[in-house]
């Protein structure tokens, strides 16, 4: 009976290992007029400050700001923060010591002043979409997103009995392509990131693909010039993959902040 015991313990400690090493993202887009640009951004930086103490005490490991291409008024959101976790209860409750991240980052701002930031938080911008995510692929690479990082953000919406075969399709035909474009110097990173939250049938997309590049430069000038064409079987394949989702919408991102 112990060493029953000890092995279901060791196969528990094992599928623990594996979830924390997984990571949880959430995306934040954000509306920002014209005329609140500089206000916005005033309102990134303080919060700047917060996120670098929120990942000292390990609530979070990571944030990023960035900035959306077309990204006009009438073209959805101008910005998007991206805040990483590595656990699901994590990121879903907000867990951490916000109070004080707040203090560690500003420890002689009066409660008057911080109210005034919050107020000013609320003011230069209308966060107007949050989406939890599971990242569920991603290349083998060092990519370390200096900034001015370049991201395809690409939107897409599967149906519910093509989930698995879509996945699939993404990890068994685009990834390895991908990862040869990493491996080449033409990439940085792709990732595939599957909604925790929000989901059913009104929800717009259901899956995020990301293709990072280090610059325009690597954007425009890169690919996997010398690869050969692909065979008769693949095309099908892909053409087989593509129909199983639609592509809603694509943002061109650069990396203006970054917190680690």
């Amino acid at each position: 009976m112990k060493k029953l015991l000890m092995i279901i313990a060791i196969l528990l400690l094992d599928n623990t290992v594996i979830a924390q090493d997984k990571l949880y993202l959430v995306f934040e887009f954000m509306k920002v007029d014209n005329e609140q640009e500089s206000a916005y951004w005033e309102t990134e930086s303080f919060w700047e400050k917060i996120q670098v103490q929120r990942t000292k005490n390990g609530d979070i490991l990571g944030w990023d700001l960035w900035s959306l291409q077309p990204g006009g008024e009438d073209q959805g959101f101008q910005y998007l923060t991206v805040t990483l976790y590595n656990n699901p209860v994590k990121m879903m409750s907000g867990a951490g010591n916000f109070e004080a991240a707040l203090k560690a980052a500003y420890p002689k701002m009066s409660v008057e002043e911080v109210n005034k930031k919050m107020n000013n938080t609320v003011k230069s911008r209308d966060l107007a979409v949050r989406i939890y995510l599971e990242q569920i692929a991603a290349t083998k690479d060092n990519f370390q997103m200096p900034m001015g990082t370049i991201a395809g953000i690409n939107f897409m919406k599967v149906s519910d009995g093509n989930f698995e075969k879509y996945e699939r399709f993404e990890t068994e035909i685009f990834q390895p392509l991908a990862q040869k474009e990493v491996e080449s110097g033409n990439r940085g990173n792709w990732g595939l990131m599957r909604y925790m939250l929000p989901v059913g049938s009104e929800v717009n997309a259901t899956h995020i693909t990301t293709d990072m590049y280090k610059d325009y430069n690597q954007l425009i000038n890169g690919g996997t010039k010398d690869s050969p064409a692909p065979s008769e079987e693949e095309i099908k394949k892909i053409e087989e993959g593509i129909a199983t989702r639609e592509l809603k919408y694509k943002y061109m991102a650069t990396l203006v902040k970054k917190v680690r």
